[in-house]
């Protein structure tokens, strides 16, 4: 096998027969003797002629060629179980993984399945009223699921990055997420693909349980051996030796649970700021360098810098997309950024944050290794407090910079809607100084960034959960607690859906017969 690039102009195809004589020529062969030829990546380069870049990878006839196959999932109706606690891509690849492995996942939901869930996020939107277990955050599927479904990670030293995308084309996504870059499946599909991976699991003998909240875990013996009561909230109870916590970022009462129980936990730094929203004509021409046409796909970005020590980066940019409200209770303005399969809004949105550790905030020490968690409740509390509603408060990136309060505020995709405000007093200090300073560097990297086009509102709080459950690095175990598997966004070991999945791969492998 032989890796190499190729380009291609944006809007016309790479035909077959481009690419199987690209490879003859890679390797040294005829036309002929070429056995296969497939783009393993595909980037966009629009520095100059806007392109796309392909990684090929090619064979010569007589090459071994090592071919992937789909997993084979066994039937595990009586095999020993293991409880999951969450449907996020943690919770469903464990079950995929217990599946290959002969044992039977049961899965146990506080939300309900994903078709239920839309009429909950519908709900929000439109009157304002959250379900504190059924949102854009809990349910089915996980916050991924109604929140974009980028695909992009830098985990791939942690495990086969390939091995979930190819699982997810075949439960329906489609096959361009298997060499697209920055591959990206829309909130339009992803109901359907985690339909499929339910009816999966459910025909091979797993459980899922909905509206099934834990509300403890208590340890019991069987004989001479260790297991777990699983207990929710209405006395159903499930047991097993061994349990997968895939909660999300943002399950606090099981952290509060540990903390009653004095399990071990550790505070854990995150970011925290502001959804930037722009036209997404103007970030097309900032990244196109003018050159957009309209079969081209919406522009992208990724920017960084450092402000007094601390780290201020965009977070999961959507193009072609819209913000949405992601509060799981009802007296807290959260966002977040989604796009559909096809990214045709008129609006390009993205999180503008700044990385907080416990010493930036000292005024929330007396909390413990709750620190960080309460400082990230009380700006979500304070942003709720001067809407009194889910109206996010809202201000012009310009007017941000100057402490300025908006006398108007552009047309925004947040259906709650927005309310100027003055996100300069409303942020705390360190925030707000450090995304000020920002604002002006990110328009010397992307001119034209910086506008007054371009709206801010807040607030963006659920990069990553500031919380970890610490677990042994080789066992994948709690540090204290046998046959308990801290896993994804909520033990503090992922961040979005492939590292989640494959957070969930590694610590379902790594659960005891």
């Amino acid at each position: 096998m032989k890796e190499f690039e190729i380009s291609c102009p944006v809007g016309k195809t790479l035909s077959e027969e481009q690419l199987y004589s690209a490879a003859a020529k890679a390797l040294g062969v005829a036309r002929n003797k070429v056995a296969s030829a497939e783009i393993v990546r595909r980037s966009l380069d629009a520095r100059n002629e806007v392109l796309y870049r392909y990684r090929i990878s090619a064979s010569a006839v007589g090459e071994t060629i090592e071919k992937y196959t789909l997993p084979e999932y066994k039937f595990v109706s009586g095999a020993e179980p293991v409880i999951v606690v969450g449907s996020g891509p943690a919770g469903m690849f464990a079950s995929l993984r217990l599946l290959m492995e002969g044992r039977k996942p049961i899965i146990l939901e506080r939300g309900k399945d994903v078709h239920s869930r839309k009429f909950d996020i519908a709900s929000i939107g439109q009157r304002q009223i959250v379900n504190p277990d059924s949102n854009y955050c809990f349910g089915e599927g996980g916050a991924g699921t109604f929140s974009d479904g980028k695909l992009f990670t830098r985990s791939n030293k942690r495990g086969d990055i390939r091995e979930v995308l190819r699982q997810l084309v075949s439960f329906g996504a489609d096959e361009s997420i298997l060499t697209d870059a920055h591959p990206h499946i829309g909130s339009d599909k992803l109901p359907r693909i985690v339909e499929n991976i339910r009816k999966c699991i459910i025909e091979h003998g797993g459980e899922y349980h909905f509206d099934c909240k834990v509300i403890d875990l208590e340890q019991f013996n069987v004989g001479n051996k260790k297991s777990w009561k699983v207990i929710c909230e209405g006395g159903l109870t499930f047991s097993a030796k061994n349990v997968i916590l895939a909660t999300g970022h943002s399950a606090k009462e099981i952290y509060r649970l540990f903390a009653r129980k004095g399990w071990a936990l550790e505070m854990k730094g995150f970011a925290i700021g502001v959804r930037a929203e722009h036209p997404q004509s103007l970030i097309n021409k900032i990244q196109y360098h003018g050159k957009y046409q309209p079969f081209m796909p919406p522009a992208e970005y990724s920017l960084v810098t450092q402000v007094e020590g601390r780290g201020v980066f965009s977070f999961c940019m959507c193009p072609g997309g819209i913000l949405v409200p992601s509060s799981t209770e009802p007296s807290e303005v959260v966002l977040n950024g989604m796009s559909n399969s096809m990214r045709n809004s008129q609006w390009a949105n993205a999180g503008i944050v700044c990385s907080v550790e416990a010493e930036d905030v000292p005024e929330f020490d007396k909390y413990g290794v709750f620190a960080l968690l309460e400082f990230q409740q009380s700006v979500e509390h304070q942003m709720f407090d001067f809407s009194n509603s889910l109206q996010a408060p809202a201000q012009r990136m310009t007017d941000f910079c100057r402490k300025i309060v908006s006398s108007s505020i552009p047309k925004t995709s947040y259906t709650p809607g927005a309310v100027s405000a003055p996100l300069h007093e409303l942020l705390p200090l360190g925030v707000y100084s450090r995304l000020r300073a920002a604002f002006p560097a990110f328009d010397r990297k992307m001119k034209g960034f910086y506008t007054d086009d371009a709206l801010l509102l807040a607030c963006e709080s659920r990069t990553s959960s500031p919380i970890r459950i610490p677990r042994n690095q080789e066992t994948m175990c709690h540090v204290d607690l046998p046959g308990i598997y801290p896993c994804g966004e909520g033990a503090g070991y992922a961040g979005g859906i492939v590292s989640s999945a494959i957070d969930g791969i590694l610590v379902a492998s790594s659960t005891t017969a």
